[in-house]
């Protein structure tokens, strides 16, 4: 039976990121003895729903009834300084807690004070004690009390005065009732939708936990200022998902206490190293030679892509520190992100790293001319448009649609939109027209979500050769019929048009010709639905932020807000009656005639 809570605080450190520093926590002010009597009070008293409302500021009604069926607080944990075990035992005892409790190391905790203090670990003896004590019903819970043991004189006498100010090692703790993937990541999001944000995180084999963790909200009415859920059991591939979430901000993903501005820059700089090796597991085969779930051993790995041994172990463990793959005792896997760099895989996503490691990797080199001259970087580069580069190429072209057809989970949600629900339910046959629509992936997703309908698709004439062995082999292509042109040649007579990721690869003018004709060519009641990142209002972290940036480099065009597009539509005389998001940070836009 695990421990009253059994957080992995022995785990290998995965990626912790280092609490943002606050002020010090009012409960823990004061001596050892009173800090512990002080949490051990805290833990004793809390109502798990009462105690995630004021965690999570904004958190009722039904959400806070999901949460509180599938979390129950576990602990509170205290860093102490004794002298000696001896003190340590005594202080325990006075406070009510047993002092028969079991010592182990804490790894993590040293490393992170290690880190922070720079000093070397092997100098500092942390160990972890959970002493039981009781809730508000009789529950079990938990004391964690990490304790750095300080011989009086010792020089760690500056670490013990800066940590009892700071209170790095202070968090709360919930246990994830019946963990399974679904429920983690409904939790997980819960707790980012509610402001928390993601910390880092690691699974300790010994125990078979994982624990996720994550800085509290700005505005929470508890002094604690991180938090823990854990859930029983290998949840790394949902741990990967946790870890590759954007940092708070002037925060570097290792667990080292205080950000410091030129670490926090160097993580930064090391951007295009993440790109690289993405792009070179995917080049040499790696996620083919590996599995979700088991381990396969380096050396194995390097034989079997034909690859240096000792080079692909220190890729490997790059690559595990991104959560592409998992490290384990019998070698390494691949999570669920690695898994989309496997060509084989459903939705792969191979032909995007592809792309953004080779040709779109380059034309970022020439990010500041394109900055200066207000011209793309890839034109800089290759003295021609990307559009006339690719069509010049075969193998490159064939590899952009790919990619583009690798972003196909946006899609998802899309033949459930209102205007195609209705199109279906007309009792007519009605014409689904899609604009420059790639190999057909989305107008497949509709044509076979909507049986009645009909669809045409507009496209270069070298792709719809593509277009049409993809959609026949979706049984769809009976269907479809298809025309070879450019935006000048939108077919008229559909009911319902499409333009996905089209736009944004323009200027504002070349977006207005575009507009001009399809609303040329709409009947006077057709919909025109818009795919789209939508850049947001504020300086909030968006993937239509980082979009925009490659747009200008790489194409000349940009992403815009829903303001923007309503305003272009409406020079055509369409209305933008309204946006709901997809997935990838996309969203369709519905315009229409007034």
């Amino acid at each position: 039976m695990p421990p009253a809570n059994p957080t992995p605080t022995n785990a290998a450190p995965v990626s912790v990121v280092p609490a943002i520093p606050t002020p010090s926590l009012p409960a823990h002010a004061g001596g050892d003895a009173e800090r512990l009597g002080a949490t051990a009070g805290f833990v004793r008293e809390q109502d798990t729903s009462v105690l995630l409302s004021r965690v999570l500021p904004g958190l009722d009604g039904p959400e806070l009834r999901a949460l509180t069926d599938r979390c129950r607080f576990a602990h509170a944990a205290v860093l102490v300084f004794p002298p000696d075990e001896h003190a340590l035992r005594a202080d325990l005892a006075a406070c009510g807690l047993p002092a028969d409790a079991q010592a182990q190391p804490s790894v993590v905790v040293r490393e992170r004070l290690a880190a922070r203090h720079r000093r070397d670990p092997a100098d500092l003896d942390v160990r972890i004690l959970r002493p039981v004590v009781r809730g508000p019903a009789e529950e079990p819970r938990a004391v964690e009390v990490f304790a750095l043991t300080v011989p009086p004189g010792s020089g760690l006498s500056v670490i013990a005065a800066e940590e009892r100010r700071r209170d790095h090692e202070a968090h709360l703790a919930f246990d994830v009732a019946r963990p399974d993937p679904l429920v983690l990541r409904g939790l997980l999001a819960s707790f980012e939708r509610h402001g928390a944000a993601a910390d880092g995180g690691g699974y300790n084999p010994h125990e078979d936990g994982t624990v996720f963790y994550f800085t509290a909200p700005a505005g929470t009415k508890t002094a604690y200022r991180r938090v823990e859920l854990y859930a029983s059991g290998d949840h790394r591939d949902v741990l990967a998902e946790h870890l590759a979430r954007p940092l708070a901000p002037a925060v570097h993903p290792r667990g080292t206490g205080e950000p410091r501005p030129a670490e926090t820059l160097l993580w930064l700089l090391t951007g295009a190293w993440t790109t690289q090796a993405l792009a070179a597991c995917a080049r040499l085969g790696l996620p083919e030679a590996m599995n979700r779930h088991t381990g396969v051993d380096g050396s194995q790995l390097a034989r079997a892509v034909g690859a240096h041994p000792q080079s692909t172990m220190t890729l490997l463990r790059y690559l595990a520190m991104l959560g592409v793959v998992a490290e384990g005792p019998d070698g390494y896997r691949l999570t669920d992100v690695g898994a989309l760099l496997d060509p084989e895989a459903p939705g792969s996503m191979r032909p995007l790293a592809l792309m953004y490691g080779g040709p779109f990797y380059q034309s970022f080199a020439h990010l500041t001319d394109a900055v200066r001259s207000g011209e793309p970087g890839f034109e800089h580069l290759y003295g021609e448009n990307h559009f006339d580069h690719f069509a010049r190429d075969p193998e490159l072209a064939a590899l952009f649609d790919q990619s583009m057809a690798s972003s196909a989970a946006m899609f998802d949600p899309l033949p459930a939109h209102p205007v195609l629900t209705a199109a279906t339910a007309s009792g007519r046959p009605r014409t689904v027209v899609d604009v420059a629509g790639g190999t057909g992936e989305l107008l497949g997703r509709i044509l076979t979500a909507h049986p009645t309908l009909r669809g045409v698709l507009l496209e270069r004439p070298q792709v719809l050769a593509a277009a049409r062995t993809y959609l026949d082999a979706t049984g769809v292509g009976g269907r479809c019929d298809y025309r070879a042109g450019d935006f000048a040649d939108v077919p008229p007579g559909g009911d319902v048009y499409i333009l996905s990721r089209v736009l944004h690869d323009w200027d504002d003018d070349r977006c207005r010709n575009i507009l001009g004709h399809c609303a040329e060519a709409m009947p006077r009641q057709a919909d025109l639905l818009v795919v789209e990142r939508l850049l947001p209002a504020g300086a909030e972290p968006s993937l239509a932020t980082a979009w925009d940036l490659h747009m200008m480099c790489n194409t000349g065009g940009r992403e815009r807000t829903a303001d923007h597009y309503g305003r272009l539509l409406e020079e055509h005389g369409l209305e933008l009656t309204g946006h709901t998001p997809l997935a990838l940070g996309a969203h369709v836009l519905h315009a229409r005639r007034p």
